[in-house]
């Protein structure tokens, strides 16, 4: 059976990076609201960026992605980096999404498949906590998808984790000096309520 398109772009892209693995801003800037330990997922992770920092933290890390390529040459990363609390995996996310109750911290950095959101909520433990960014229509360059489909409206990020307590959101669009601040991209740190706490 031959691999999906999909699958061949990705690894493709992945086969071809130069760049080192770099964590998303948003986790690298909120690193300190991470818990001292626990269970984290860095979602479609590509090169595994934030899995690395994640295992750095002292979380024990699961990082998905579609692409073979990516997750070889993530374990060949978290090898040398000594990272045994590293668990890289090939696993197509929208045929198995995690499971329920089953992680601490979730990241998502430059993915957008919208039905997951109510599972990415569901698999978060109480007091679990979501890091997600990626690229917003509303843009003042050419950086991301072309497609708008793949790109999140104006404040949707707030909309799909509606259920979740929010600590960090930051998304300035086409606002004041264009030169400036962060742009073309939507981040978000927010929290599965605990019993008894409202959302």
């Amino acid at each position: 059976m031959s691999e999906s398109p999909l699958r061949e772009k990705w690894d493709r892209r992945y086969r071809d990076a130069q760049a080192r693995p770099r964590a998303v801003e948003v986790l690298q800037e909120n690193r300190h609201l991470l818990p001292g330990e626990g269970r984290a997922l860095d979602l479609a992770c590509g090169l595994g960026g934030n899995a690395l920092l994640l295992a750095q933290a002292g979380l024990e890390t699961e990082a998905w992605d579609l692409s073979p390529v990516a997750i070889e040459r993530l374990r060949a990363e978290a090898a040398a980096a000594g990272l045994e609390r590293l668990h890289a995996r090939v696993r197509d996310l929208e045929q198995s999404p995690p499971e329920a109750g089953s992680f601490d911290v979730i990241c998502v950095g430059y993915f957008l498949e919208r039905t997951l959101a109510p599972r990415l909520i569901d698999a978060l433990r109480p007091g679990g906590l979501l890091f997600y960014q990626t690229f917003t229509r509303l843009a003042v360059s050419e950086r991301g998808p072309s497609n708008p489909e793949f790109r999140l409206a104006e404040n949707e990020l707030l909309r799909l984790f509606g259920p979740l307590t929010l600590h960090f959101y930051r998304e300035e669009g086409r606002l004041g000096d264009l030169s400036r601040g962060l742009r073309d991209l939507a981040m978000l740190v927010a929290e599965k309520p605990r019993a008894g706490q409202a959302g």
